[in-house]
């Protein structure tokens, strides 16, 4: 049984040991991160709490092998959190966005306020081990991550590693605490905010309106479609029109309305009245049991050379005799404008005969299958050029590291991707892989190579403190942010619960404000902050170890 102790048993670094280690650590960690307490689960962040436990009974990596593992675990996960992210990080800025990114932001200068304070006036300790204990108080691993990159030494990864596990539990508790007591001290009932929430969405100004009108103005009788979009000077879509003879046609910019005949139009909300005004009274009428050769199907967007194409360059109307009322994108319906660029995975929503349909659809692509693939090549020419970017010297010998550097790029692929014929569509399966395995080596990796000191350095005096720190640098700052956003802005209670989530990048207190409320709308403000706010987590810590360390 010799071998299967040189296999399983502390101190060998040989290659199966060494797998062998990661898949017992991996596994462990994420089994124990499923269980809940109080209805909170640690998730992944488990594997690094099972890696220190081995480390410190001794088990080893190969100190290069594991500096790989842990750099490219790193590179592979910061570089799905940058495509996932990427899409939304521009659009994050628009309208509310401006307002919710503001707060997220305040969060993180107050965050860096309070290590600094901590830093001059206890004096005592180092920048690398307040830098760790902040990662783990605001639960962000990247931000964990990019420090230990910056600072490079075994030492001073080791120290990040401890303070982060010190702080991460408390932390944890501190992001919820927060939402409580905000709820407490302004009397809310969860109730009201979720009322709220839904009369907002119902008069949402963003999802398109599909309604019917009968042409009742003579003033347009004899106008073309054409003429109409000069008229009303906004973005429609007629998908069908009925005459008086009863007949459905596709119309085309240079169909005639004449008084009498029937339209399916797809609007915005803030248009409604105005085509009322011009066109109408609006009816009741269930176009789908009118005896037509007029169908609606769903058409995906696999083809891609057609990632970044306009819509208008299909010519729908001359080329298919077709229409699209709408555009599908991640779940959300798009108003079908001419300049609306197409995306790998966009969901068409066309009208009109089934045999120019299905032309459309071959041209398209519209095959579940290729979505499937993996785009590997934008995955490895990203992850190149993020190694080059975060080489860069951009100036008082700050680089983006192998953290920051792939996060950019991934961020500008995901948006601008299309303009070299790149596609970064990624199944979401595939990105949670990519992202979830990245992570898991990582964390595995810190916590094997920071196990064995960790209870000498952890459990007394200076353990204690970064534990009380850790839990100061959470709760204070979501405490005055979190009674900002409700005592000034008067923002809903759902939205600042996901504000308070993302703006710790804690997936845990989004799965708590999620359950606790029933509704989506934490997700919304989570998505909306958590962009910049990575970004911003792992630019600060790396500049603190840089101005610092």
């Amino acid at each position: 049984m010799e071998w299967l102790f040189d296999l399983i048993g502390p101190g060998h670094t040989e290659l199966a040991s060494t797998l062998v280690l990661y898949s017992f650590v991996i596994a462990a960690g994420i089994f124990l991160g499923k269980l809940k307490i109080g209805g909170i689960s640690l998730g992944v962040t488990f594997v690094l709490f099972v890696g220190i436990i081995m480390g410190h009974f001794g088990y080893i990596v190969n100190p290069e092998v594991l500096k790989f593992v842990r750099e490219f675990g790193l590179i592979l996960f910061i570089f799905a959190i940058g495509i996932q992210v990427g899409p939304g990080f521009f659009s994050s800025f628009k309208k509310g966005g401006v307002l919710l990114n503001g707060l997220a932001v305040l969060i993180i200068v107050l965050n860096v306020s309070i290590v600094l304070a901590i830093f001059y006036i206890d004096g005592n300790t180092e920048i690398s081990a307040l830098v760790g204990v902040m990662s783990g108080a605001v639960t962000n691993t990247p931000g964990l991550a990019a420090a230990q990159q910056t600072a490079g030494t075994t030492e001073a990864i080791n120290i990040m590693a401890m303070g982060y596990a010190a702080a991460y539990p408390l932390g944890v508790i501190g992001i919820i605490l927060s939402m409580l007591i905000v709820k407490a001290v302004f009397k809310i009932r969860t109730e009201d905010e979720i009322k709220a929430i839904e009369d907002e969405i119902e008069s949402s100004q963003q999802k398109p309106r599909i309604v019917s009108f009968e042409v009742t103005n003579k003033l347009i009788d004899g106008k073309t479609l054409y003429d109409l979009h000069q008229i009303l000077h906004c973005d429609f879509v007629v998908s069908r029109l009925m005459g008086a003879d009863g007949k459905v046609i596709i119309p085309t910019s240079k169909t005639e309305l004449h008084v009498g005949d029937k339209i399916f139009v797809v609007l915005g909300p803030n248009d409604e009245m105005k085509f009322k005004g011009v066109i109408g009274h609006e009816i009741e009428m269930d176009w789908e049991e009118v005896q037509s050769q007029v169908y609606s199907r769903r058409i995906v967007v696999t083809q891609s050379k057609y990632n970044g194409v306009p819509l208008g360059d299909l010519r729908l109307h001359t080329a298919y005799s077709l229409n699209c009322t709408r555009v599908n994108r991640a779940g959300v319906d798009l108003l079908a404008s001419p300049g609306l660029r197409l995306q790998m995975g966009d969901r068409l929503v066309v009208v009109g005969d089934l045999n120019d349909i299905e032309r459309l659809s071959v041209r398209l692509g519209n095959s579940m299958k290729r979505l499937n693939q993996p785009n590997l090549i934008t995955i490895f020419v990203g992850i190149l050029f993020g190694i080059i970017v975060g080489s860069i010297n951009v100036g008082f010998g700050m680089k983006l590291g192998l953290a920051g550097g792939p996060l950019v790029v991934a961020i500008l692929l995901s948006r601008f991707g299309y303009k070299f014929k790149l596609v970064t569509y990624t199944s979401s399966s595939a990105s949670l892989l990519m992202r979830e395995l990245g992570i898991c080596l990582f964390l595995a990796s810190v916590g094997i190579s920071s196990g064995r000191g960790f209870a000498d350095t952890v459990f007394n005096t200076t353990g204690m403190w970064w534990v009380i720190w850790g839990f100061i640098i959470t709760f204070v700052p979501l405490l005055v942010v979190g009674c900002i956003a409700r005592g000034v802005y008067k923002i809903n209670f759902l939205t600042i619960m996901g504000l308070v989530s993302g703006g710790c990048t804690d997936p845990p207190a989004l799965a708590y404000a999620n359950n606790s409320t029933g509704s989506d709308a934490p997700a919304v403000a989570y998505s909306t902050v958590y962009p910049l706010t990575m970004f911003l987590r792992v630019v600060a810590a790396q500049a603190l170890i840089l101005c610092f360390f």
